[in-house]
């Protein structure tokens, strides 16, 4: 029925489908799909549904067949044809089980649409199995909808004003850690000497994120200054930083350091990262092998 509604409404033949324990899938030969045109097929499938229409199975010599418009003629046949007709709906060969009338079926459900190689595959479930599903989509809908306070019909709004807020929040977030790495890169410059001015540090309570920016920090603009830092929060991470056109190569010291500590990582000259598997050595390790690296200079 499904098939037949996609070719009635849209041209869009099936080619191929599968039968699964928990939904069914049908391929249609076109190159898209909205949700509008899934919703009109689903539509008219259950209308037939509806009107229960008789389900006939006949027997045909293949010539006849050809001549009786079936929906699609088996490409390679011989002997007879098992036609499936419904009434004043649809006429197409098949040679598997099938309801005595359409209100055998149930309900249909369309659950999901998604990109094929061959076209677009449309998944479904019909009978018990879609009033099954459309009572755990309620279930989990009604769920979220408590936790938000809201109507469920109202979730879609609720979760695009959550998104819009957390990724003002975001950005605000990182907005003063670029403001606190300032301030870190200040006070650690202020407090290094020398030619290159060595910055060997770990911060227990830090993540990737922020050694990065620090690390940009320290470097931008500044001709001779090298970071070698390490950060404990999450996973473990290390970015090794120069001034810009120095001489050394922070994507090979990284390599070397990351084969001491079985971690990964790479970068280019003037910036590496990477990371460290969780327990591979604790940070007061780290920092004293980074102390063992900066010696190289």
């Amino acid at each position: 029925m499904l098939s037949a509604a996609f070719v009635q409404l849209f041209n869009m033949p099936t080619v191929s489908f599968h039968m699964g324990a928990e939904s069914c899938t049908i391929d249609l030969e076109t190159s898209g799909l909205s949700s509008a045109q899934a919703e009109r097929a689903e539509r008219l499938s259950n209308e037939i549904v509806l009107e229960d229409r008789p389900v006939v199975i006949r027997f045909v010599p293949l010539e006849e067949a050809r001549q009786l418009g079936l929906r699609k003629l088996p490409p390679k046949q011989t002997g007879d044809l098992r036609l499936i007709d419904i009434t004043d709906f649809d006429l197409t060969a098949c040679g598997g089980t099938h309801v005595r009338s359409t209100g055998q079926v149930g309900a249909i459900l369309l659950r999901k649409i998604e990109k094929v190689k061959q076209g677009v595959r449309v998944e479904f479930v019909c009978g018990l199995r879609a009033v099954a599903a459309a009572r755990k989509d309620y279930t989990t809908l009604a769920e979220a909808a408590a936790i938000y306070s809201t109507h469920i019909d109202d979730l879609p709004q609720q979760a695009r004003k959550l998104l819009d807020e957390t990724k003002v929040a975001g950005k605000a977030q990182h907005k003063l850690l670029e403001e606190l790495a300032e301030l870190y890169a200040e006070r650690l410059l202020a407090q290094t000497s020398g030619s290159p001015r060595l910055i060997v540090h770990a911060f227990p309570e830090r993540d990737a994120v922020f050694i990065k920016l620090l690390a940009q920090k320290l470097t931008a603009g500044k001709p001779d200054v090298i970071a070698l830092l390490a950060a404990g929060a999450g996973q473990p991470t290390l970015v090794f930083a120069q001034s810009p056109g120095q001489k050394h190569n922070m994507g090979q010291l990284l390599k070397d350091a990351m084969a001491q500590l079985n971690g990964r990582g790479g970068g280019s000259a003037d910036m590496a990262q990477g990371g460290l598997p969780g327990g591979a050595a604790d940070l007061a390790q780290i920092e004293k092998m980074l102390r063992d690296m900066a010696a190289r200079f």
